[in-house]
């Protein structure tokens, strides 16, 4: 299996003290934008976060990014649901291909990420969108806390045969 897939862990701790850069940031939003899309729509846009008030305050409104306070940056992933003519409400599946992008590009370049999602929990996506003034019908979909990490977690995915068919 892929190393990058395998040693993908969702992170909870980061250095405080060593910043996430622009150019690491921009590799990210790379990456993300590689991802498939329905008819190569793209429903997505990004926002790439490194003040740290606001990554303070992203930790204040969403109950379970309280990583955000160690994290140097973060990336929200904002989805825009009808891009297009066509085609429509697969903009869920493309934003997670784009976050999953993300996630395996951060430990491709030694930093940790922890996917804390916001759609479709009406009051996450009311509270990010009003703290980052995203207009609707944009819908911000999730938030990407990214740093160095500052603990290493025993890692929980595994292979369960039970929960696959082959139809040979």
């Amino acid at each position: 299996m892929n190393q990058l897939i395998e040693n993908r862990q969702s992170i909870r701790k980061f250095k405080a003290d060593k910043p996430v850069t622009k150019d690491q940031l921009k590799m990210l939003l790379e990456a993300a934008m590689f991802a498939p899309s329905a008819c190569n729509t793209r429903p997505w846009e990004f926002i790439a976060i490194t003040k740290r008030e606001i990554l303070d305050a992203i930790a204040h409104v969403h109950p379970y990014a309280k990583m955000c306070e160690t994290a140097t940056a973060a990336i929200i992933v904002v989805a825009i649901p009808q891009t297009g003519a066509m085609p429509e409400g697969y903009f869920a599946q493309d934003c997670a291909a784009a976050t999953q992008n993300i996630l395996l590009e951060a430990v491709s370049m030694g930093l940790g990420t922890c996917w804390c999602g916001v759609y479709p929990r009406e009051e996450r996506v009311n509270s990010i969108r009003n703290l980052l003034n995203i207009p609707e019908p944009k819908i911000p979909f999730n938030v990407i806390a990214i740093g160095i990490p500052d603990e290493s977690p025993v890692k929980r995915g595994f292979f369960e045969e039970a929960k696959v068919t082959y139809i040979d």
